[in-house]
């Protein structure tokens, strides 16, 4: 597949969504030593670790495996999280893109709440299924990451099953160990009435900043 998901800038009114740089690094440690009590199950750096995460992740965007994303608050202007396109596919073997994954997404605690998640989600499916027109978008988490899957199902995204034995675990003290995945997906058929939802939960979410 020829296809590379090099994803843009996408603006909304709650967060921008910019292509990680080494510059976003120092908002990043701020952001990752707020209270880590919901990462039981997703890997955050802590701050010694930022630099070599940022490079991890521009390693891996230029194998044009994964469109990394700093998540920029617009209503403190700093970097507060990230985000990825990853996992493109091409399921006829031409220059188009049939599906992409979301994720490697964490947020500071300050964010989480905020309308940021829900924002972020907008920009990258809107994108995926309007410019790329990609067939479906999928998400996963721990199977055991409780918080997780509600804010997955808050997006829209429907519950497809778990597949055990999946991925690499995250969780502390399970280095070496797999994972049960759960799968969630949306699929442009289904992507209108999914866009509405989040539009206007995403406006609530602007009336209450306001």
């Amino acid at each position: 597949m020829s296809f590379e998901p090099e994803g843009p800038v996408l603006e909304g009114t709650l967060v921008r969504l910019e292509p990680l740089e080494h510059r976003h690094a120092a908002e990043l440690v701020r952001a990752a030593e707020e209270d880590r009590g919901s990462y039981a199950y997703t890997w955050v750096p802590r701050a010694h670790e930022v630099g070599d995460y940022v490079d991890a992740q521009l390693a891996r965007a230029a194998t044009g495996l994964i469109a990394p994303y700093a998540q920029v608050s617009l209503v403190s202007g700093r970097a507060v999280g990230a985000t990825a396109y990853l996992e493109p596919r091409s399921w006829w073997g031409e220059d188009r893109l049939d599906a992409v994954e979301v994720g490697y997404t964490w947020l500071a605690a300050s964010a989480q709440g905020t309308g940021v998640n829900a924002e972020a989600k907008l920009l990258l499916f809107r994108h995926a299924f309007e410019q790329w027109r990609v067939s479906r978008v999928d998400l996963k988490t721990d199977a055991r990451n409780s918080r997780s899957r509600a804010a997955i199902a808050s997006v829209g995204a429907r519950f497809e099953g778990v597949l055990r034995n999946w991925s690499r675990s995250w969780a502390p003290g399970e280095d070496g160990r797999l994972r049960d995945s759960a799968m969630f997906s949306i699929t442009a058929d289904e992507w209108p009435e999914r866009r509405a939802r989040l539009e206007e939960r995403v406006a609530r979410f602007r009336a209450r900043t306001a």
